[in-house]
């Protein structure tokens, strides 16, 4: 399935060339290179982002415009509140597509989804297969609503089986705004770039204080222990960020306690609201 094959190790082609998986990639001609573990080396159709951050081509046509494009990212963010408005507590789970079924991350993530159904939360998650597929399983075990925020990608990438509702984005920005804004926790396992994108833009939007704190639970103490010593070795130690910046993130390997921090949290959270 798409994205669930790394890559493999760099190996000597021919001249001026060096073989990763399928693609290659071949610097005297200036050619891109290609992560073919998630999509494929020849280019498809571009996607409604890679049209809207390419800059101007043939402006000249309405419907190749920006100003087009901003009434179709008008009409996203319509469907996404939609959508999503009647749910009151729910938590995003992050975490790689590449995560097979038989690894212990899977198994933990479909825990996570389930114990997070059985205390009323809906799980959200990215659609796709790996973690994603195992947390919206969890949600189902566990008889909760399991959502799922697809996304346009310059592969196919279907909805897993086990999402009961589905939104379909064509712009990163505006599904990151929905994970944002009808979540009480995010819950990230291990991951790619996605993952680690989802994960700083959480504690950027906390730290700057443009949404109040809510939990950000890095699951995997394995996984993500180097991460938390160079931030703080070298981030806080050069002054970049706050000492207490870094706790903005708890680490854990236990689904129970990542469960028990999202429902304090958010219980916290109702009581501050009532008052």
């Amino acid at each position: 399935m798409p994205g669930r094959t790394p890559s493999r190790r760099g190996k000597t082609g021919g001249a001026g060339t060096r073989q990763q998986g399928n693609g290659i990639e071949a610097a005297a001609n200036g050619a891109v290179k290609v992560d073919d573990a998630i999509r494929p080396a020849v280019g498809p159709a571009l996607t409604e982002d890679a049209k809207l951050l390419q800059g101007i081509l043939r402006g000249d046509e309405f419907t190749r415009s920006d100003t087009w494009r901003v009434l179709r990212i008008m009409g996203e963010f319509i469907e996404g509140f939609d959508k999503l408005a009647t749910l009151e507590k729910a938590v995003t789970v992050f975490g790689s597509a590449r995560t097979r079924p038989d690894d212990p991350q899977y198994a933990a993530a479909v825990e996570v989804g389930r114990r997070l159904a059985r205390r009323g939360f809906a799980v959200i998650t990215g659609a796709g297969p790996g973690i994603m597929e195992a947390a919206n399983k969890g949600a189902k075990l566990g008889g909760g609503r399991s959502i799922g925020c697809n996304i346009e990608l310059p592969f196919e990438q279907g909805t897993n089986p086990y999402v009961d509702t589905v939104v379909q984005f064509r712009y990163f920005f505006v599904r990151k705004t929905m994970f944002i804004k009808y979540s009480a926790a995010f819950i990230i396992f291990p991951g790619g770039y996605g993952t680690l994108d989802e994960l700083f833009e959480a504690v950027t939007l906390i730290q700057t204080g443009k949404i109040s704190q809510f939990p950000v639970i890095l699951f995997g103490r394995h996984y993500w222990a180097g991460m938390f010593r160079w931030l703080q070795s070298r981030v806080v130690g050069e002054g970049k960020i706050s000492p207490g910046d870094v706790d903005l993130m708890t680490l854990t390997d236990d689904p129970d306690e990542a469960v028990e921090i999202v429902a304090a949290a958010y219980a916290a959270q109702v009581a501050l609201e009532k008052k």
